[in-house]
């Protein structure tokens, strides 16, 4: 687990990582607001989209969650990277 330097608001932005069981199809990057999306193969065999960068508050991040529970695809792990000082 991170330790953050800082609290988080959630009135501000933060980087986050979120993993998800299986490929979620490049056209859905757009609902993810510039997100990068990168795949790998698990040790079970299995493919995992990772979610990398800038969320702009947690509000947004609720958002994105839900629309990855819309899309039937298992999330495996979320995770705060770093909050205050990011430049957007």
């Amino acid at each position: 687990m991170t330790k953050l330097p800082n609290p988080i608001n959630v009135y501000e932005p933060a980087k986050y990582i979120i993993e998800l069981q299986g490929r979620l199809d490049p056209i859905w990057s757009s609902s993810f607001d510039g997100m990068t999306m990168t795949y790998r193969t698990s040790t079970g065999g299995f493919t995992v989209t990772t979610l990398y960068g800038i969320v702009t508050d947690q509000s947004t991040l609720h958002g994105m969650l839900n629309h990855i529970r819309d899309l039937g695809l298992p999330l495996l792990f979320v995770e705060c990277l770093s909050a205050r000082e990011i430049e957007l």
